[in-house]
């Protein structure tokens, strides 16, 4: 009699190699986060001389009182906070509302703007003339230039309407037939049933938005404007300890900082509220991305 839940040796060495295999991934993905926040906790110049590779030889929270003790951090860090919040609520609702028109089989012309949709997700104007129109629109040195030119994304447009065309027809007729309208239908019906796809396309737009510094290196000169991911590179790029200093200057923790444990704080204290968002938006998270991915 055959037994099937005995294993052969080749399965058996396949398991040791694949257990083996993942932690190694594991190890080698987890292991430069856990560096960085080790050193951020180190004393700056202890952590100078090297030497430390799994704790904290020297404990320290001098290197994160510096960060929250510069007015210029903490005032990209709420530029980051106001953009983000107020970026991913107007683009999931105009993203939104966009896809739930196009989703319609009844508009007319619809797959004329899908086809202009795609034509924008091969081409691009480049950064010249895409500067130019931020110019002429008269966003530049204007906070709306983090909200206005990403407001809308073709992409998320997509996963949004093969979502909106699986919700039943007769959720919408049953509406109709009580006098609702089709703002009435998308506000009451539509958006409330469609909380998996909301809350993955704020995942993927805030993690977009808490992330970006390139828009403010390009179209913001003004440093009190600037978000904490564009303060965070400039740190980055003029790693000059005399900077980090002047940057912290009239605090006692300057006498121990260097610019290396600034930015390893400044990357933990960026890093930590997505980290923290991830796990309440996880479960919605994986339903998302299993939108259109099983049929009947």
């Amino acid at each position: 009699m055959i037994t099937l839940n005995r294993r052969t040796k080749g399965e058996v060495v396949f398991d040791i190699v694949n257990n083996i295999g993942m932690l190694c991934i594991c190890f080698v993905t987890l292991y430069p986060i856990w560096y960085v926040l080790i050193n951020a906790f180190n004393d700056g110049k202890d952590a100078m001389l090297g030497g430390i590779y799994w704790f904290p030889r020297k404990f320290s929270l001098e290197n994160f009182s510096a960060v929250f003790a510069s007015p210029g951090i903490m005032r990209a860090m709420w530029i980051t906070v106001a953009k983000t919040l107020l970026g991913v609520g107007l683009h999931v609702f105009f993203t939104a509302m966009v896809a739930y028109a196009v989703s319609r089989r009844e508009l007319i012309g619809g797959r004329f703007y899908i086809l202009l949709g795609t034509i924008t997700m091969i081409f691009g104007a480049g950064l010249i003339p895409t500067y130019l129109l931020i110019k002429d629109l008269h966003l530049l040195e204007n906070f709306l230039v983090y909200i206005i030119p990403v407001m809308f994304s073709f992409f998320d447009l997509i996963i949004f309407m093969t979502f909106f065309r699986d919700i039943p027809d007769g959720l919408e007729e049953a509406a109709r037939i009580d006098g609702a309208n089709d703002w009435s239908i998308f506000l009451r019906i539509v958006l409330p049933v469609s909380l998996p796809v909301l809350a993955t396309i704020a995942l993927f737009h805030g993690v977009y938005q808490w992330n970006d510094y390139f828009t403010g290196m390009i179209y913001m000169n003004n440093e009190s404007m600037q978000p904490i991911q564009t303060f965070l590179y400039r740190v980055v790029a003029q790693s000059s300890s005399n900077l980090m200093m002047t940057a912290v200057q009239g605090s006692a923790v300057t006498r121990t900082v260097t610019s290396q444990s600034i930015k390893l704080a400044t990357m933990v204290v960026t890093t930590l509220p997505i980290v923290f968002a991830y796990p309440f938006l996880q479960r919605y998270f994986v339903k998302g991305m299993m939108i259109g991915s099983i049929k009947g």
